[in-house]
């Protein structure tokens, strides 16, 4: 099988916002199968319930194995993590941007589709994927800076820290997000 690529959004966003577009329209430059799945948005939608029934169709239909690398925002890291632990599923790589756990004070709505995310047992994803690289920024204004050390901390062999990059999205300046393309 071929490496593919999925890139997964974070909570209330979509697979145009942000520099997804942008990352997915690169991979499919280099002639790679790139993913980018709308998962259900807002309070009452999104849960890892929910979510994880639309990721698992990709896994049923043999597309997330172990070449595939795959490219998660926000929230979706700790998905990501819990969904691939949970169903015993390896991948080649991961790539986490902002990643958290455990962690509500942003506001009571992403409190409300965050909380179901949470994985006590997050170490566990290092038997999962070959290459885990965390990427953050020291000034993100929705997760403290500790909790995305401490997420990167417990989950990454390769950290990579962004100086004043907020929340390494489009509201920060990111429509374009270069620093990751040498890690695919």
């Amino acid at each position: 099988m071929k490496d593919n690529y999925f890139i997964i959004h974070g909570s209330f966003s979509s697979p145009h916002a942000n520099w997804f577009g942008w990352l997915a329209d690169f991979i499919a430059s280099e002639g790679k199968q790139v993913y980018v799945p709308d998962f259900p948005k807002g309070v009452g939608f999104q849960n890892y319930e929910n979510w994880s029934k639309l990721l698992n169709v990709y896994f049923e239909l043999g597309l997330i194995n172990e070449n595939t690398t795959i490219i998660a925002h926000s929230i979706a890291p700790v998905f990501v993590s819990k969904f691939l632990v949970d169903k015993k599923i390896k991948v080649k790589k991961l790539i986490f941007v902002c990643g958290f756990n455990n962690y509500l004070g942003i506001n009571e709505e992403y409190d409300a589709v965050n909380g179901s995310m949470f994985f006590d047992d997050l170490y566990l994803i290092k038997d999962y994927a070959k290459d885990i690289i965390s990427f953050y920024s020291d000034n993100d204004p929705y997760v403290k800076f500790e909790k995305e050390k401490e997420f990167a901390d417990i989950v990454a062999n390769e950290q990579v820290l962004l100086k004043n990059a907020g929340h390494i999205n489009a509201e920060s300046g990111y429509d374009t997000f270069e620093d990751v393309v040498s890690f695919l």
